[in-house]
């Protein structure tokens, strides 16, 4: 059998090891933290559980085709809940909106604010959901090593359907001409990498996720998802090896033969990284490295994050949401410090999540778990203390401002997290939380590629390369790699 060593436990590391087992290779899963997710670790603590990274549940078909591949349900696994609201949006002190689950739902009430809202919103989804259909089915399954691939009559057809060469911004203002409506549907690309004047039209394809497909929970948090995926993978016979993280490789000419690691080596004919490209570019020597150092340099990527954990020993009030997000705060600032002129936020927008208001599990009875995030360019170095104090202040104030609860008297944990932690506990480049924009030069082909063009028993998988950011792509990738690599180089089952 054919051995292969995947490096990394992130989503899209258990999805290529799941798929490569069960088509009978010989799997092993060197992982350099304690558990498999990647980004999706939680941690205890206090009776607490805190989910480290994703907390957005979209593309809920994305999933249940994982485990349908293997003869399962989600359900088999874990329970999920469809959020309504599905989360609300603060513009101000006086003003906020509670967004209801569903087109017709959210329909009837964006006509509060724009005569026609209703109408447009029913064409602006049925377009996304064109473009969804045709992305998922003809786009984002294709290995993207090269463009003849995409050179299909279905295809090129749709193409002229998706958008490709306007933005989202422009899209957007086709259909409603309200500020505050204009906000709500550019804030799901606000992690793709660029201003919604930059990121292609296509990814409208977000709002028919949000609104027609729905946000949801997954009860016990998302890291009942990578348990999940890794009892799937165990079960096609897959290895996981935790604590091991890759320090390096042993040669035969262009061909690793050998994954070594701080306390073992293990014999490999194939490679699948997971982890972050760059990182996994490092351990090689420079002539069989793929990109030089300029070319990652000139790579847009999607943002970091400013995290904090807070543990309550109160609960928050009824009129606090699952996830609500802070826009009482210049958007266009933000996004630009973000993506034109990388800083610090000046005055930031901010996301809280209280996943306890869905899940008791969660918090102690009669505490309340907080999650609050704010995007920041990736690369930024100053992260220290007294700059997370600063903000964590700044996010309470207006925690305060809105539902009346001063909650910094009430924290029995709390823990931050930025971009040092980020490069630190997952090898990311420059600190990014959300891997590669999505921007139109790179998308595609023209993403770095899932197999090395020097070593040439080495492949990677993950929000570095195709199809790009986000928890449901990264599933994707991982069956993209394994697919891939029985095309070239078939298991002896």
């Amino acid at each position: 059998m054919q051995k292969v060593v995947v490096i990394g436990a992130g989503f899209s590391s258990l999805a290529a090891a799941a798929f490569l087992a069960k088509a009978g290779y010989e799997v092993t899963v060197l992982e350099k933290n304690s558990m498999s997710g990647g980004r999706a670790q939680h941690y205890t603590a206090d009776g607490f559980t805190f989910d480290m990274g994703p907390s957005w549940y979209w593309m809920p078909d994305v999933f249940e085709h994982f485990f349908q591949q293997f003869g399962y349900q989600v359900s088999d696994f874990y329970q999920l809940k469809r959020l309504d609201p599905s989360y609300e949006v603060v513009w101000s002190k006086e003003e906020s909106w509670t967004i209801p689950a569903g087109t017709k739902a959210l329909g009837h009430f964006l006509e509060q604010y724009e005569s026609g809202a209703g109408q447009s919103l029913d064409r602006f989804i049925k377009q996304a959901g064109v473009k969804y259909s045709i992305a998922m089915a003809d786009m984002v399954k294709k290995p993207s090593v090269k463009w003849t691939e995409f050179l299909q009559l279905k295809l090129l057809t749709g193409l002229f359907q998706l958008d490709l060469f306007s933005s989202m911004k422009g899209h957007v203002a086709k259909h409603f001409t309200s500020t505050r409506i204009k906000q709500l549907f550019e804030f799901p690309v606000l992690f793709l990498g660029a201003s919604a004047g930059q990121i292609p039209a296509l990814y409208s394809l977000m709002n028919y996720a949000d609104v027609a497909l729905g946000t949801w929970y997954p009860m016990g948090g998302f890291l009942e998802i990578a348990k999940a995926m890794q009892q799937v993978a165990e079960k096609q016979g897959v290895q996981f090896k935790f604590n091991e993280g890759v320090s390096g490789f042993e040669y035969e000419g262009d061909r690793i033969t050998r994954v070594k690691t701080a306390h073992a080596s293990y014999e490999a004919d194939l490679i699948v990284s997971g982890a972050d490209y760059h990182f996994t570019e490092q351990l090689l020597p420079q002539a069989l490295r793929s990109y030089s150092e300029a070319y990652w340099d000139k790579r847009v990527l999607a943002p970091s994050c400013l995290l904090y954990y807070i543990g309550l020993d109160c609960k928050l009030p009824d009129s606090v949401k699952h996830h609500t997000l802070f826009f009482d705060t210049d958007f266009q600032t933000h996004d630009k410090e973000i993506y034109e002129t990388p800083k610090m936020p000046s005055d930031p927008l901010f996301y809280m999540c209280c996943p306890s208001k869905t899940d008791p599990s969660v918090a102690p009875e009669g505490k309340e778990n907080l999650f609050l995030l704010i995007p920041i360019a990736p690369g930024l170095t100053n992260d220290d203390e007294a700059t997370r104090e600063r903000y964590f202040d700044e996010l309470c104030a207006r925690i305060a401002n809105k539902f009346g609860v001063d909650i910094k008297p009430h924290i029995i944990h709390k823990r931050s997290f930025s971009s040092s932690n980020f490069k630190m506990e997952y090898n990311s480049f420059k600190g990014n939380a959300y891997g590669l924009a999505n921007t139109l030069m790179q998308t595609a082909v023209l993403k770095p590629k899932i197999k090395s063009k020097k070593v040439s028993n080495l492949y990677y998988t993950g929000q570095l390369t195709v199809p790009g950011p986000g928890v449901p792509p990264s599933l994707i990738s991982g069956e993209l790699v394994a697919q891939f690599i029985q095309q070239e180089i078939p298991s002896t089952k």
